[in-house]
């Protein structure tokens, strides 16, 4: 026995606006596209406001997408509310079966957007990976590695598993880095030494307060060794890996001339 909704459905659908539905979906491609285009150039530009014009990005691809699938479901389905009726059980069991994956990563894509666990262009750690959240799509977010590797990572699967921010949602980003010196090196000298070298770096964010501690650390050897520990901010995320570089050349530079370094 024929499905009652499947045959109003049958009914409803205008094949001759089939070029208008095409019409809506690749209009919306479009104009996303070249919308994406001009608020990147401006994000480079306006670098102290690009992750909000790079989360404003994100909001219009939701919205524009969402609004192009309804214009041309209602130009392929042309349903009176009787009908709506009658299909609304069919619809919603065959989008369930059909759908359920694209509609759990969309509506954890809204769950990211509102909720703001991270933003685009945040520094996160997730699955094992850390780099820089390029998009939140529809089905996937995509993440840049420090490697310059693109990941795309299901959406529905932040919903379920932890994820941590390094600046949510800031421009600036806090920079650990760890050096170590042998026991019988002067700590406190060695101290100053990473005090100096962070200081001197052209990419330290003086806008935010530094750190530097001290602490033991056994190796798997067994050998001993003092830990310092800076903690220090750089006014943009992407500067993260040049400012530990820089710290990091002119803190071993200066501990090789003074034999600080742990032996082996």
């Amino acid at each position: 026995m024929p499905d009652v909704g499947t045959n109003n459905l049958m009914q409803a659908f205008n094949p001759g606006a089939i070029p208008y539905a095409l019409a809506w979906v690749l209009g919306a491609f479009v104009l996303m596209r070249i919308t994406r285009r001009v608020l990147r150039s401006l994000s480079e530009r306006m670098a102290a406001y690009r992750l909000t014009i790079k989360q404003l990005d994100t909001l219009l691809s939701f919205l524009v997408y969402l609004v192009a699938f309804i214009l041309a479901a209602t130009s392929l389905f042309t349903l009176s509310s009787e009908a709506l009726l009658a299909l609304s059980g069919t619809i919603a069991v065959t989008a369930g079966f059909a759908l359920k994956d694209v509609a759990a990563s969309f509506m954890a894509g809204l769950a990211i957007l509102f909720t703001k666990p991270f933003q685009v262009g945040d520094r996160i750690s997730f699955g094992g990976y850390y780099g820089e959240v390029k998009e939140i799509g529809l089905r996937s977010v995509r993440l840049v590695t420090l490697d310059d590797n693109l990941v795309s990572i299901p959406t529905n699967k932040f919903l379920t598993e932890p994820v941590a921010s390094a600046n949510a949602g800031e421009l600036d980003c806090m920079v650990v880095m760890n050096f170590y010196v042998s026991p019988a090196a002067d700590h406190k000298r060695a101290r100053e030494i990473v005090d100096e070298a962070v200081l001197a770096s052209k990419f330290l964010y003086l806008g935010k307060p530094m750190t530097t501690l001290l602490t033991h650390r056994l190796t798997e050897q067994g050998q001993l060794l003092v830990e310092i520990v800076a903690k220090a901010y750089v006014y943009d995320a992407r500067q993260e890996k040049a400012f530990a570089s820089d710290v990091t050349d002119r803190v071993l530079s200066a501990f090789r001339q003074e034999a600080m370094l742990p032996n082996g």
